[in-house]
């Protein structure tokens, strides 16, 4: 069997620091990669992982629709909107470009899977700044945005919960209950159209943890919480149902290869 193309675009970020020691600083610049255990868990015979930082999104996330077709399943993880929206012809030589996030909505509207992983720069974001309400990524997605910053921190870790009748669901299926905990969603709204599988508990208000649709030909998932730290501690990444919830959910959103 010819493996599923999915393409990640997002989870990096450069951080810059001034270390003052008395008198003397100096400045330090880190890139860090979020996704790298991700890919190295999921990759394999049955999924063809390309891990596209973003600031190659930037430049290099598919412009034109036939460039979109050749993945199975679109993967955005912790990327704003604006990542996509400003390309270097827009931003820099003021010259028209396709928009990318209506590329996506027709992209999964044909036939494409589409999922939108949790973070501070996805759905709303920190600050609102992940900018996606309103976009059309937004209308394709399972649920709806707020229009306000929508992370919601647990800090002191939340056990998520299945929801009534979900264990029949095929993206479930081998897939133990024994989750680990949670240190943070993006608080979304599940749409009346959607199926909601995962959420926080009644008590912690119930929220979509993980929530998938079809969409026109396509099909599309939020999954509100990280792909690895902080969000998501390293006891969920390497928790046993990790790998087959991720692999059944990735089947299940790229059907049409």
């Amino acid at each position: 069997m010819t493996a599923k193309k999915i393409l990640l675009a997002g989870e990096s970020w450069t951080s810059t620091a001034t270390h003052i020691k008395g008198w003397d600083q100096f400045p330090s610049v880190t890139h860090h990669r979020g996704a790298d255990e991700f890919v190295s868990i999921l990759s394999g015979a049955d999924f063809d992982i390309t891990y596209m930082l973003c600031h190659e999104a930037a430049v290099d996330f598919p412009s034109r629709e036939e460039d979109l077709d050749v993945y199975d399943c679109i993967i955005l993880s912790d990327i704003g909107a604006n990542t996509l929206l400003l390309s270097p012809e827009v931003w820099i030589h003021s010259r028209r470009a396709p928009n990318r996030l209506k590329l996506l909505r027709s992209y999964v509207e044909r036939g494409g899977g589409l999922i939108m992983v949790g973070g501070y720069y996805s759905f709303q974001g920190i600050n609102g700044g992940a900018r996606y309400r309103n976009t059309a990524v937004e209308a394709v997605l399972p649920t709806a945005i707020h229009p306000y910053d929508d992370r919601l921190e647990l800090p002191e870790g939340i056990v998520p919960e299945l929801s009534p009748g979900a264990e029949h669901h095929p993206i479930l299926n081998g897939v133990p209950t024994d989750f680990p905990y949670l240190l943070g969603i993006n608080e979304v709204v599940a749409k009346p159209d959607s199926v909601t599988l995962l959420t926080l508990p009644a008590g912690e208000g119930g929220h979509p943890l993980l929530a998938v649709r079809e969409a026109g030909a396509g099909r599309s998932a939020a999954w509100t919480t990280d792909i690895g730290p902080h969000w998501l501690p390293n006891e969920f990444l390497r928790w046993d149902g990790f790998k087959p919830l991720w692999s059944n959910l990735l089947h299940w959103v790229s059907r049409r290869s």
